[in-house]
């Protein structure tokens, strides 16, 4: 009997515990320091010491030994770090991963960038990413896959067949061009040198294609190409994370880590900032990442002294940032936005403004991160909000920090004059609305109080005929769009009142661009109408507006964005269809970055997006950029476009802008009806 209750009270504690108990956490720890194809001027020292580092790092989360696999050269015990056996090891991996398991797909060294015509997915550059293996060997010819390296698209499709098993993945790149790294090619890039006295130089990872030299195979096997990873349904990117080194045109440094200590040893940049904000012990991606970027400034601020012609990295992030850490879980621990604050004097100025639903006098919450870990925190109000900035007093519980402290900012509540007013017959709202911040919905009750501004939408429940929904702003209705619509369902009437929600968040924002000030110099973006495969009209969609002609039978709409402003782009296309359905337009993936990559007038980034949803009265485009200057956040404008189980996928950048960003907004809705077809 005793027994028998023991077992009971063990099987009751493990349901408690969740279904996670039973979940491993697995690891691929990849560093190629040695190209034994290659002059030895251009290996690498670090990711040897990268793995390694990364590896006790993983054991004191509670990783076990066997079920981290390294392959690295100059490593006791790991095997090669070659094309094939990393691709064999991928393989292995992905057959001993189960649904709710965890895996760490981490590679450090050089990357290279080059033209690759085989890609179905075309880069916005052009340029298609590899990671360099051991055996790396140069290219043919312009359009043929790199011999020895792993390419972007096959990391993709790994990603995707561990995403299909309801695996979470958490992927580091430390290496150069590494935010396509994951993105399914004659390439910009600096020549890999060591520069500085030999007792600490640093040196950079990253080569061009032209610098690799071909070899003849070995062995017979050599000769064949590395088994193509499985392919799989893809899904949703709602349990994935994702941490560069650098930007796609970017390179990224390894030197001697921690600066000024007489243990230093040579260390990538990103691993080794990876490793000192694990230690601190974060709840979540967000604050993993946020930690990491705060060994940055340090470091970059000697670089940019020592080497003053080097753009330096902006490393990135991407995907459901607010899950909880080293969890298989798609729910956010929180979806607040936390934006970073830097301080001068009593004063906190804020990496984001009006662009971001701020507004003034909005109460935030404060926080200060010690170098220790511990977190302070305490309530202010906003004294002012800019377009894109915003200063607020720091309250005088927080004033006797330490310099070295880290600062950031999240809203208590989205502002109330942003939100959907919505007038019920009930005076309720449904239940468990899913909103990016700051769209957001309020009840408005039965009856118009007085004074009380109007409401936006009436709902009325029809009981089992299902729920009338009535539009009465003109702001949120588009040409002959009907201002009634009933919906069968509670989940419909759900997914409606959140496309209007946002829809008016979107309208307001796109308010803010009117004016000289509303453009990026250098980009472009154009909507096409096409009939077959002739170009019938275009126009700037900043002068499209609702004077746009409808489209004639046989044609079809498409957006062509061009970026020749010489900076990275962070930049969000979202739409809503003629039945006020949402579409993600760019990125088309919200587990992905929407950092749209840097072009030049000789060398643009350019993209075509087909729009086949846009093209009845009702449907509405929005086009949302700003310059992304170094080292800053990447901005999502508040317009997170499509529900997919990943509540608040928002992706974050790093550290300071040093001015105002430009900023470019703009909707396009058709006007009157369609002319007839000639």
């Amino acid at each position: 009997m005793r027994s028998l209750c023991l077992r009971l009270l063990l099987s009751v504690a493990l349901l408690l515990v969740g279904n996670n108990v039973f979940a491993a956490q697995r690891a691929l720890l990849v560093g190629v320091s040695e190209l034994v194809n290659q002059p030895q001027s251009l290996w690498l020292q670090a990711p040897r010491n990268d793995v390694m580092l990364m590896r006790d790092a993983l054991l004191k989360q509670g990783f076990t030994a066997p079920d981290i696999t390294v392959l690295a050269d100059g490593v006791s015990g790991a095997a090669l770090p070659e094309s094939r056996a990393i691709h064999e090891a991928l393989g292995r991996l992905l057959a001993q991963s189960k649904s709710g398991d965890f895996v760490l797909l981490y590679f450090s060294g050089h990357g290279a960038r080059w033209r690759d015509g085989t890609k179905r997915y075309q880069e916005p550059d052009g340029l298609a990413e590899n990671f360099l293996a051991r055996d790396v060997r140069g290219a043919v010819g312009v359009d043929t896959a790199l011999a020895g390296g792993v390419r972007d698209v096959d990391f993709d499709a790994w990603v995707q067949a561990f995403l299909a098993r309801n695996v979470f993945v958490w992927s580091v790149f430390d290496t150069c061009a590494a935010t396509s790294m994951t993105r399914s090619a004659n390439a910009g890039g600096a020549i890999a040198t060591a520069e500085g006295p030999a007792d600490d130089e640093v040196r950079w990872r990253g080569l061009r294609a032209a610098q690799l030299r071909g070899a003849a195979p070995t062995a017979a096997g050599e000769a064949s190409a590395p088994s193509a990873p499985p392919a799989s349904e893809r899904v949703a990117r709602a349990r994935y994370v994702a941490f560069f080194a650098s930007e796609s045109h970017q390179i990224t440094p390894e030197l001697r880590l921690p600066r000024r200590s007489r243990g230093a040893q040579p260390q990538g940049l990103l691993t080794w900032a990876v490793v000192g904000a694990l230690e601190r012990r974060p709840a979540t991606w967000r604050e993993l990442f946020d930690g990491v970027l705060s060994f940055y400034p340090p470091v970059i601020d000697e670089l940019a002294q020592r080497f003053p012609t080097r753009e330096l990295p902006s490393p990135v992030a991407e995907g459901n940032l607010d899950a909880q850490l080293f969890a298989n879980s798609a729910v956010a621990a929180s979806t607040r936005p936390v934006w970073r604050a830097q301080r001068s004097g009593d004063t906190l100025t804020l990496q984001a403004g009006l662009i971001d639903g701020l507004q003034p006098q909005q109460e935030v919450r404060l926080a200060a991160t010690m170098e220790d870990g511990t977190v302070r925190s305490a309530q202010a109000r906003l004294l002012q909000a800019e377009i894109d900035s915003a200063r607020v007093a720091v309250p005088a519980a927080l004033r006797a920090l330490s310099g070295a402290a880290s600062w950031s900012a999240a809203p208590l509540a989205p502002p109330p004059s942003l939100a959907l007013r919505v007038r019920s017959d009930k005076g309720l709202l449904p239940p468990r609305m899913n909103l990016d911040y700051p769209a957001s919905v309020v009840s408005v009750g039965t009856a118009p109080a007085a004074g009380e501004a109007p409401a936006d939408v009436r709902w009325t429940d029809l009981g089992a005929a299902g729920h009338r929904i009535e539009v009465l702003s003109p702001a949120l209705r588009s040409g002959s769009e009907a201002t009634t619509q009933v919906l069968p369902d509670a989940a419909a009437l759900r997914r409606r009142l959140e496309a209007l929600a946002r829809l008016k968040w979107w309208t307001q924002l796109s308010a803010l661009g009117n004016g000289s000030s509303a453009q990026v110099d250098g980009l472009e973006a154009v909507l096409e109408i096409w009939s077959g495969d002739r170009l019938v009209r275009s126009e700037p969609v900043q002068r499209a507006g609702a004077s746009l002609l409808p489209l004639r039978g046989g044609e079809r709409a498409a957006l062509s964005v061009r970026n020749a402003s010489g900076h990275s782009i962070d930049m969000v296309v979202v739409g809503v269809d003629a039945q006020g359905s949402l579409r993600a337009v760019y990125p088309d993936d919200p587990g992905e970055t929407n950092r749209f990559e840097r072009g030049t007038q000789g060398a643009p980034a350019a993209k075509r997006f087909e729009l086949p949803w846009f093209e009845a009265a009702g449907s509405r485009l929005l086009v949302l950029a700003s310059t992304a200057s170094p080292y800053s956040s990447p901005r999502l404008f508040g317009a997170g476009p499509v529900d997919v189980g990943a509540p608040e996928v928002r992706v974050r950048g790093q550290l300071s802008q040093e001015k105002a960003r430009q900023t470019f907004a703009a909707m396009v809705h058709w006007a009157g009806d369609a002319p007839p077809a000639k």
